[in-house]
């Protein structure tokens, strides 16, 4: 089987790219989604607060994306759902199976990597205690509700303030759950404040920073959790213990890349996001394969996703149709002072006919403050910001005329 454009994620940043491919020309394109519907996360998302950029208007997740589902069915493009893509190799062919046709291979012209991401386990924080039942990662446990109307516990104590444990401690807390506390091991939440605020303020629910679970009461069941206070390396302090009884525990302890196809490919990767290392028209290092949304770097927002994912989708139709070719120096993205990373990671300047957003998340909480982007040692632009945080997402626009050498550029956040 021969296809244009094969997208590897039936989410939201799939289906958008896959609309976008099609509006930029391209009819033979096909989606692979390994669930039994499209739409991925946005399926157990019922809370509402999406849509806003994009649509102008506030959605619930399944809203959201059945707006895209909608687009998709309306240009007639192909899917195949229950379909697990199991290797991509260098040369663009996909080796996937389902029960319909067994193990198939698709020679791709094209891929747009978006299969979003994971949470990470209980076995990446290395808590003391035994495997009782009652630990679930807010990801889980927001399915169990929402999905399949199943109630994980009465009693709960929620580690790790991304935002789906925020969600979550407000949706246990609508299903008649008693949230105890929302304990952060860093000295700021990791989710949005609107959630901070709506989630936890709003239902009186406190929320511990500087603060991890040591240990886990329980053999069968969850019986309890102790807490502590950690120090500046995130070590508990000693004396600073607090018990709760509870009879479950939800892990909201951040977001990974869902990255073993690209890795397997050998697809460079980026050290600070585990997702792959992109021009401004996210290609990644493999010619002709495209990467998009939360497999790229984690987003806050998903109306974000799907302005990337369009970006994405309308490259890949380019690079089909033979409008981009590779050029020699591309300028490295650097991330600077108070920067974790920058999406993309480089610019190709041929190739910027239209400003470029930079996406990038900062280090820490900054009050006061601006963002500043040096070329050398050219301040190419400036603007302040009264407060920036880890947990929401920055960016800046940058225009073709403002780079007058192929040297690095920095992105900076600096003192206001």
């Amino acid at each position: 089987m021969k296809k244009e454009l094969v997208i590897i994620g039936g989410g939201p940043a799939g289906l958008a790219a896959a609309v976008a491919a099609y509006d930029a020309g391209l009819r033979d394109i096909l989606i692979l989604e390994r669930d039994e519907r499209l739409g991925g996360i946005l399926n157990q998302c019922i809370h509402n607060g999406f849509g806003l950029h994009t649509f102008r208007e506030e959605l619930t997740g399944p809203e959201y994306a059945g707006r895209f589902i909608k687009q998709v069915e309306e240009r007639k493009i192909s899917y195949k759902l229950q379909t697990m893509v199991l290797e991509l190799s260098h040369d663009r062919i996909i080796t996937a199976m389902n029960r319909e046709d067994g193990v198939f291979q698709i020679e791709a012209e094209s891929v747009v990597l978006a299969m979003g991401c994971r949470e990470r386990s209980r076995g990446a924080l290395n808590i003391p205690g035994y495997r009782p039942a009652g630990i679930y990662s807010a990801g889980t446990a927001q399915r169990l509700v929402n999905m399949e109307g199943l109630m994980p516990g009465k009693e709960v104590v929620i580690l790790g303030s991304g935002d789906i444990g925020l969600i979550m401690a407000r949706r246990m807390t609508l299903e008649g759950a008693k949230v105890k506390v929302v304990a952060e091991l860093m000295p700021y939440s990791g989710g949005l404040k609107r959630n901070i605020v709506q989630c936890l303020q709003d239902y009186d629910i406190p929320l511990k920073l500087s603060h991890t679970v040591v240990d886990i009461q329980g053999k069968e069941r969850v019986e309890g959790v102790t807490l502590a206070k950690v120090d500046e390396k995130g070590k508990p302090v000693p004396g600073t213990e607090e018990f709760y009884t509870c009879d479950t525990l939800l892990l909201s302890v951040g977001l990974l890349p869902e990255n073993e196809l690209s890795k397997k490919a050998g697809i460079k990767l980026n050290a600070v996001t585990g997702g792959p290392i992109v021009d401004q028209r996210l290609a990644t290092s493999m010619e002709g394969v495209f990467a998009c949304g939360n497999v790229l770097h984690v987003h806050d927002l998903v109306d974000f996703v799907s302005q990337e994912a369009m970006l994405a989708g309308k490259s890949a139709a380019m690079y089909v149709q033979m409008q981009t070719k590779d050029y020699d120096q591309p300028i490295a993205l650097l991330a600077g002072e108070g920067v974790r990373y920058t999406v993309p990671a480089y610019l190709v300047t041929e190739e910027m006919e239209e400003p470029v957003t930079v996406r990038f998340r900062v280090t820490g909480i900054k009050k006061n403050c601006k963002i500043v982007v040096y070329q050398g040692d050219v301040q190419l632009l400036s603007k302040k910001r009264p407060v920036v945080a880890p947990g929401e997402m920055e960016s800046v626009l940058l225009k073709k005329e403002m780079l007058h050498t192929k040297e690095a550029i920095r992105i900076c956040v600096e003192e206001g």
